[in-house]
């Protein structure tokens, strides 16, 4: 589906939507074209340069669909004069009386697309009263430049291959990812949540909207957190989805995220069990197998696919780990976690190492260069190893395990500058803000929406108990939207699995 060119002479119709934002920005468009960008400095930030695109996702023909590319500079702290583009897409609401404060959503990961979401806007309550707004962050799979290359899958995949250090061909792979990157004239200084949040004031001053409604998840959530800090005049109302706060130093809490979030499964499974032999004590079975596996490597028959000869690769307790933390992110999955532990821990690996592998050497392995750029100058380059050698003291067999696949060796090769420390830090605010978690969520624990509310007294917080990371069902979308249309409002959960509070 093609986008409507930002010009009347292809023929094109702007819709409504864009038609409110540009006729109020043609001039000043136009002056772009041959001032400078320090000519076009405004009080409410900079109007950036919009370029056509066509879309790449489809949206339901009966709504009117605009898409377009922000026009941006690839690092800001450098006036060198080299841009990238960011594509965003607009479905517009049917409804007459809608209000103009947009719904405006960017992805978690970090390293994630965006655009997606915006197929599915019809079905979601947002769109009932209000535009919305899919907008790709930078370095993603929609924006240009992508920063994606194979270096590191290749290194990923070798290791298992020849059976070399994991550990040291991923840091390979990273330096030749690195280079990879260097030689197309990218700036990785310039990939960062800093420079994120410039890239939606942008979009906000540029379309000019005035008040606007923020929904992210997971990373977005620290990033949705960090706009309202730059810019909280413009921001109406926040939605927050597992949101991972920027001041929360994840390297050093996720691993223990982890093991929380499943001691709370599985003592649902000790307590409610009928068969005590084999699951009244899963816990213990699951941190004693693990810790005496310490050291370790075992052997399988591999026949990787396109070959014909089968090779024997090694595996640890590393990859074991794998297959237990993936089995949290799927609520659908919770029933059969005690059991995969107990198979593990019985010595059945191999039914579970045969697909982990399949999936290693059929996708593609390792974080792509936006996320490693990200987690570099956002968490690394404030965490502190200490604090992860205690935990590694009180849970041994998490050693060596990177629960999250940037860390600081990584980072060490990655070599980018730190995000400001002021959006590290906490703030205030009396914004309104819908805050949601999954009692069982592996990666950001129900916590966070806790120490959220402690900054943001006028949050209201979600607590699905059956949920994990990223609870984005239907019940949660439409308390969205009852929370969209009375933001101040106190919500009322008529579902006994979701608490309000």
């Amino acid at each position: 589906m093609d986008c409507p060119f930002f010009t009347f002479a292809d023929g094109f119709h702007l819709s409504s939507f864009v038609q409110m934002y540009f006729m109020k920005l043609i001039f000043i468009v136009g002056l772009l074209a041959v001032l400078s960008h320090a000519f076009a400095q405004r009080k409410e930030g900079i109007v950036r340069k919009l370029e056509a695109c066509a879309c790449p996702i489809k949206v339901d023909s009966s709504f009117k669909t605009v898409c377009a590319y922000l026009v941006v500079p690839e690092n800001r702290k450098k006036n060198n004069g080299k841009s990238i583009k960011l594509p965003f897409v607009i479905v517009e609401s049917k409804n007459p009386l809608k209000n103009k404060d947009p719904f405006l959503y960017t992805t978690g990961g970090p390293g994630g697309s965006s655009l997606g979401w915006a197929e599915g806007v019809p079905r979601r309550s947002p769109i009932a009263n209000r535009d919305c707004i899919a907008f790709e962050q930078r370095g993603t799979r929609f924006s240009i430049p992508q920063l994606s290359t194979d270096e590191l899958d290749i290194a990923i995949k070798e290791s298992y291959r020849k059976n070399l250090d994991k550990d040291s061909m991923v840091i390979d792979g990273v330096k030749r990812y690195r280079r990879a990157m260097e030689a197309k004239g990218i700036d990785l200084s310039g990939y960062n949540t800093d420079e994120s949040v410039a890239d939606i004031d942008d979009l906000l001053t540029t379309l000019q909207i005035d008040s606007v409604n923020l929904f992210g998840g997971s990373y977005s959530g620290g990033l949705m957190m960090a706009v309202l800090q730059k810019d909280p005049a413009r921001v109406r109302s926040l939605v927050l989805d597992s949101p991972l706060p920027t001041f929360i130093p994840i390297d050093q809490e996720e691993p223990r995220n982890f093991i929380e979030a499943l001691d709370i499964l599985l003592s649902r499974v000790e307590k409610d069990s009928t068969n005590k032999q084999l699951y009244g004590n899963i816990r213990n079975i699951f941190r004693q197998y693990f810790t005496s596996l310490i050291g370790k490597q075992f052997y399988l028959r591999y026949l990787e696919p396109g070959t014909t000869d089968s090779i024997s690769i090694a595996y640890t307790k590393n990859d074991l780990l794998d297959i237990i933390v993936g089995s949290m992110f799927d609520p659908s999955n919770f029933k059969n976690v005690a059991f995969l532990i107990n198979e593990i821990a019985s010595g059945n690996h191999e039914k579970y190492m045969l697909p982990k592998l399949d999936n290693i050497f059929s996708e593609r392995q390792g974080p792509n260069a936006m996320r490693i750029s990200v987690y570099c100058a956002d968490q690394a380059a404030f965490n502190d190893l200490a604090v992860l050698e205690q935990l590694y003291t009180v849970y041994p067999f998490m050693k060596g395990y990177h629960i999250n696949n940037v860390y600081k060796a990584m980072c060490d090769c990655w070599n980018v500058p730190p995000i400001k420390k002021e959006t590290k830090q906490q703030f205030y605010s009396a914004k309104p803000v819908l805050l949601a978690d999954g009692l069982m969520d592996a990666a950001c624990r129900p916590i966070y929406i806790d120490r959220i509310h402690h900054y943001m007294p006028n949050s209201q917080r979600l607590l699905f108990t059956n949920m994990a990371h990223m609870v984005g069902n239907r019940y949660f979308d439409q308390l969205i939207g009852e929370f969209l249309n009375n933001p101040f409002k106190k919500l009322i959960s008529v579902q006994e699995d979701v608490v309000v509070y």
